[in-house]
C-alpha cells in the first residue's frame, strides 16, 4: 500500500480509525532523524516517535543518522520506499538552508512529501563557563579585546544555530571562530567540556545546562522572552533586532515518485 502527502498524514498521525482497518500500518515503521541521539531532534522524535506506536499499535523505531548538517539523515528519507513506513523528522537546516550552501543529493520540492510541522523552538546564544563574559556587552567586549581566538560550536554547516552565529558575528562586529560538529549533543558535550566558546543552540537541547549553571545564557534570539527561561532577556533587548533565530521541525515522508529512487536503504 503506497500512502502520500496528506494521507500519509491522516494515517500517521490523526486517524486511528484506519488502524482499525487493519490495512496500516502492519509493521513497524522507521523514523529517520538525521542528526546524532541527545539532540533536540532527536528529542522531538522520540516524543513523537512514542504517541505515533500508541495511535498506529506498530513499534516505531527510531533511526539516527547523522551527519552533514543532516543532509545523510534526509537523503536516506529521500531514497526510502514510500510505501509509508520509513518517515523523517527534520529541521529548518536539512531540509531548507543546506541546498543554498552545498551541493546535496536530495531536491526538497520534488523528493519528499510533507506531512506536518512538528513544533519550532527559540535558538539561545550560551557561553561556557569559563568564559568570563556575563552579558552580550561584555561577550562582545572580550571577542573584540580578542579577534580570532574565541570559537563557536554549530550542529553543521549551514544549520541554523551555524547561520545565527555568523548573523551575531556580523552584527556584532567581532571575529569568532566556526567550529562544526555532526549534532547538538556532541557540540553540547564540548561546550560543557569548555572545548568551545559559545553556541547559538534550540533552548530545549541546554535548558538543563543553563538551570544547573554549567552554561551561561545570554539572549534569546526571538520576538519574545521564553516562559522557560524568563530572565534571559532576547537579542531585541539587547540592540540587536535583526539577530532572530528560531528552528522548526517538521515531518516529511519519501516523494510517491518512484522513478528517481535508488534501491531503498
Amino acid at each position: 500500500m503506497h500512502i502520500c502527502g496528506k494521507l500519509l498524514a491522516g494515517l500517521l498521525l490523526l486517524a486511528p480509525a484506519m488502524a482499525a482497518a487493519q490495512e496500516y500500518p502492519a509493521k513497524p515503521i522507521k523514523l529517520i532523524v538525521p542528526f546524532p541521539a541527545g539532540g533536540p531532534n532527536d528529542i522531538v522524535a522520540r516524543i513523537v516517535g512514542q504517541k505515533m506506536s500508541e495511535l498506529a499499535k506498530q513499534p516505531v523505531v527510531i533511526d539516527n543518522r547523522g551527519g552533514q548538517g543532516g543532509a545523510l539523515g534526509t537523503d536516506a528519507v529521500a531514497k526510502a520506499n514510500p510505501d509509508g513506513y520509513t518517515i523523517g523528522i527534520v529541521n529548518a537546516g536539512a531540509l531548507t538552508i543546506n541546498q543554498s550552501m552545498e551541493k546535496i543529493p536530495y531536491d526538497a520540492l520534488k523528493d519528499f512529501a510533507p506531512v506536518t510541522l512538528v513544533v519550532t523552538v527559540p535558538e539561545m546564544l550560551v557561553v561556557a563557563g569559563n568564559v568570563p563574559a556575563k552579558n552580550m556587552s561584555e561577550l562582545v567586549a572580550l571577542a573584540k579585546a580578542q579577534p580570532g581566538k574565541l570559537n563557536f560550536a554549530s550542529t553543521g554547516p549551514g544549520s541554523l544555530p551555524h547561520l545565527a552565529s555568523e548573523l551575531f558575528k556580523l552584527t556584532a562586529k567581532i571575529d569568532i571562530v566556526h567550529v562544526p560538529y555532526r549534532g547538538a549533543a556532541p557540540a553540547v558535550n564540548d561546550l560543557l567540556g569548555q572545548q568551545v566558546e559559545m553556541t547559538f543552540l534550540d533552548l530545549p537541547a541546554i535548558l538543563p545546562h543553563i538551570k544547573s549553571g554549567a552554561l551561561r545564557p545570554i539572549a534569546l534570539g526571538a520576538p519574545q522572552r521564553a516562559p522557560t527561561a524568563p530572565d534571559v532577556p532576547t537579542t531585541g533587548e539587547l540592540g540587536m533586532p535583526e539577530v532572530l533565530a528560531e528552528n522548526w521541525y517538521g515531518m516529511i515522508a519519501p516523494a510517491c515518485n518512484a522513478a528517481r529512487r535508488s534501491s531503498p536503504r
